[in-house]
């Protein structure tokens, strides 16, 4: 160290200096950790953008559709409800479509909007007959909210009044290709031939081998729609803020708003406990990482106890041995997550060449973000600091006569 350095900062390197393997096990330790640390954190949170990324592939975010039709008991009185049958839903339109559409569009947080009508149906081609889900939609506004355009492996999509874009599934299932034809037919009596113009992948089996698109004109003749939409779709900013923004809408409009989060609860429940498990995880390798350092530093403590004692009897105030092992504790922790983000880089690297699709693409992709280092960097050194504190405070409390009697 510089001789013009301060006291504290002297001793205490002097000291990490004279029991350098302690020190550089430790710092191998903190590195350990942190890069540990850094990397599950990393490798979370890209996993969880590529399950939604997934998920939101084919699924918006937010769904308005019609309330749900009740049946009610034509005459008063307990038995009488008791005996009323739940109502089949049927395929309806929401009502002035037109204007609640215009009213979602200015609500914070909503992105793009785009209408869509539904419904099933089947597909025939030769002897093959397929049940299917008729989706009808106006391709400039619904890629906005729903990726579909990225997702034609074959054709294009251009939806005219006689054209339909297909699965993969549905195309190997039906037997067919660009170009071919195939008839949809609806419960209502609709019935349409029509020619393949595109093929869609969303990487979802059962999305592939189910959902066809329409123009929206023809989905609403199919589907005795009269003009009308099953449901209005909807694009957030914030994906995770789409429950409190589909119950602002349904506050608004008396509409039924189901978001992607309350679609799929299940999913967001095992996410929460893999949340949790992270977190426990990073605790308790964290909690490690501080013993490691307490322990270390206790017998630096120890070993340097005659030493600590003529300081003291130097004129060594209390507050600079304390500070001594608390600069100890603070630059283990900052060497130790500068060595763990350059492990954290290598675990990358390792999990990159490993984790690959079949054809060679990455299963998800992980990205560094540099904030992460930054609070690992700031974490690692509070972790030291503090796990020093019990060593320093015994340094500073050793009478000077006893410890240099040892």
């Amino acid at each position: 160290m510089n001789r013009y350095a301060p006291f504290e900062w002297i001793v205490a390197f002097r000291f990490m200096r004279e029991g350098l393997v302690q020190t550089l096990l430790i710092i191998l330790g903190v590195g350990l950790g942190g890069g540990v640390i850094i990397f599950m954190s990393a490798a979370l949170a890209g996993l969880q953008a590529n399950i939604i990324r997934r998920t939101l592939n084919y699924m918006a975010p937010i769904v308005i559709i019609p309330p749900e039709q009740v049946a009610r008991p034509q005459r008063e009185g307990r038995a009488a409800a008791e005996l009323v049958q739940p109502r089949a839903q049927q395929l309806r339109s929401i009502d002035q479509w037109q204007k609640l559409r215009i009213e979602v569009e200015r609500v914070p947080g909503v992105t793009a909007v785009t209408d869509v009508a539904s419904g099933p149906g089947f597909a025939l081609r030769g002897d093959a007959n397929k049940s299917v889900n008729i989706v009808g939609i106006e391709p400039d506004s619904y890629v906005r909210v729903i990726g579909l355009g990225d997702k034609i492996v074959a054709g294009r999509l251009a939806l005219g009044a006689t054209d339909i874009v297909i699965g993969t599934e549905l195309a190997k299932d039906l037997g067919a290709g660009i170009g071919d034809k195939l008839r949809l037919t609806t419960a209502s009596g609709g019935s349409e031939t029509l020619s393949v113009v595109a093929i869609f992948d969303f990487g979802n089996k059962a999305v592939n081998e189910r959902n066809v698109y329409v123009s929206l004109r023809l989905a609403q003749n199919l589907l005795d729609l009269a003009g009308g939409v099953s449901s209005i779709e909807l694009r957030v900013t914030d994906p995770f803020a789409a429950e409190t923004i589909a119950q602002e809408i349904q506050s608004r409009t008396g509409l039924e708003a189901d978001s992607w989060i309350r679609t799929n609860a299940q999913f967001f429940t095992a996410m929460s406990a893999q949340i949790v498990t992270n977190t426990l995880i990073r605790i308790f390798v964290g909690l490690t990482v501080a013993l490691g350092i307490a322990s270390v530093l206790i017998v630096s403590v120890v070993q340097k106890s005659k030493e600590i004692g003529i300081l003291r009897a130097m004129g060594g105030s209390r507050g600079q041995l304390l500070r001594v092992f608390l600069i100890q504790g603070a630059f283990m922790g900052l060497a130790g997550s500068v060595l763990g983000s350059l492990l954290a880089r290598v675990f990358l690297a390792v999990f990159r060449s490993i984790a690959v699709n079949p054809d060679g693409t990455p299963m998800f992709i992980i990205q560094m973000e540099p904030s992460l280092y930054l609070v690992a960097s700031l974490g690692a050194t509070l972790v030291g600091t503090l796990a020093a504190v019990i060593p320093a405070r015994r340094a500073a409390q050793l009478d000077p006569a006893v410890a240099i009697r040892g």
